[in-house]
């Protein structure tokens, strides 16, 4: 292992992500009572430019109103580029009159480190000016070509910063890449045209310590090839995925959830390791295979999350 590490950051359950347009109030207590881990409340893209008023008045008001934490809810505010006009307006209006319910704010389009540095300062001037207990996190969508670029400098920008989205819908605009839906494949590309971008994006989180999460998925009456896109990124290290439609929720907690065998094998050899340890020894067999210390690392990620998921389950209880 090398002399340099980077620690994780804020660990939360991000099994599942819904959107929710910040301009469709009626859409805030379905989200609530969702089994979504992580809610987002979208000023970008999900909002016509004619509701991006309506649509910051409508998030300050559902933030105080609904209890997000008592219903075991993450939440998030994507809010506008830096390239537009709305964005400090976003920043200053929700944090200034319901900060303390939030718990990150999700840059979209980051395209270098900067964009991240001006976010945050802006988050810092608010907190300290409002005396705010809980410092909010950060996180970014990588979602074009710029951003894939800069990712690594990106993810090394702030001590706020949480985690990396990755936007395919806008990555593939900006590719110009020829899609037949958002996040789904290409029959024309012998493999998974978007595998090169997740799989740079998540090893620059699992370096830096940062959460991975994947983006949507756009035809929501197509489960299975939700499920498809959704085991592809957990199979390389992602945890979680978007649902835009609330019919995606359950696909994505079943996904990434690691399923009770998988977990109960992760125990035995965290078990079987420390009884190898006792001896002096440091391998051991488990199932005729083979186990060490790597073994034993790839094992603790998964327990980690198991823990994560019961402890959300004994609150909902």
């Amino acid at each position: 292992m090398s002399f340099t590490l980077y620690s994780n950051k804020n660990t939360r359950l991000q099994r599942s992500e819904l959107a929710v347009p910040g301009s469709n109030y009626k859409m805030f207590e379905k989200a609530l009572n969702s089994d979504a881990d992580y809610i987002f409340l979208d000023l970008e893209d999900a909002v016509s430019p004619n509701d991006k008023v309506l649509a910051r008045e409508n998030i300050i008001k559902g933030l105080k109103e609904f209890d997000w934490k008592g219903h075991g809810k993450t939440v998030s505010i994507r809010i506008n580029g830096l390239d537009t006009h709305y964005m400090y307006k976003d920043v200053v209006d929700i944090i200034t009159h319901s900060g303390k319910y939030i718990d990150t704010v999700l840059i979209p389009k980051v395209g270098v480190r900067d964009d991240v540095y001006m976010v945050d300062c802006l988050l810092s001037q608010l907190e300290d000016e409002f005396k705010l207990e809980k410092k909010i996190g950060l996180e970014c969508l990588i979602e074009t070509a710029l951003g894939m670029v800069n990712v690594e400098k990106i993810a090394q920008s702030s001590q706020r910063l949480e985690a990396l989205h990755f936007g395919v819908a806008d990555y593939a605009a900006s590719l110009r890449a020829r899609t037949v839906v958002i996040g789904g494949l290409n029959p024309d590309y012998p493999g998974d045209q978007w595998h090169h971008g997740l799989s740079k994006m998540v090893a620059t989180c699992r370096a830096y310590g940062l959460r991975a999460v994947d983006g949507p998925y756009g035809d929501f009456n197509d489960p299975d090839g939700y499920i498809n896109a959704a085991k592809r990124a957990a199979a390389i290290g992602y945890e979680g995925k978007w649902a835009i439609h609330p019919s995606q929720i359950k696909l994505a907690n079943d996904v990434f959830s690691p399923p009770s065998s998988e977990v109960e094998r992760a125990k035995r050899i965290i078990t079987e390791l420390e009884k190898a340890a006792s001896m002096g020894k440091g391998a051991a067999q488990i199932d005729g295979r083979m186990i060490d210390a790597a073994s034993e690392r790839m094992a603790n990620n998964i327990v980690n999350i198991d823990n994560l998921i019961s402890k959300k389950i004994d609150k909902d209880i």
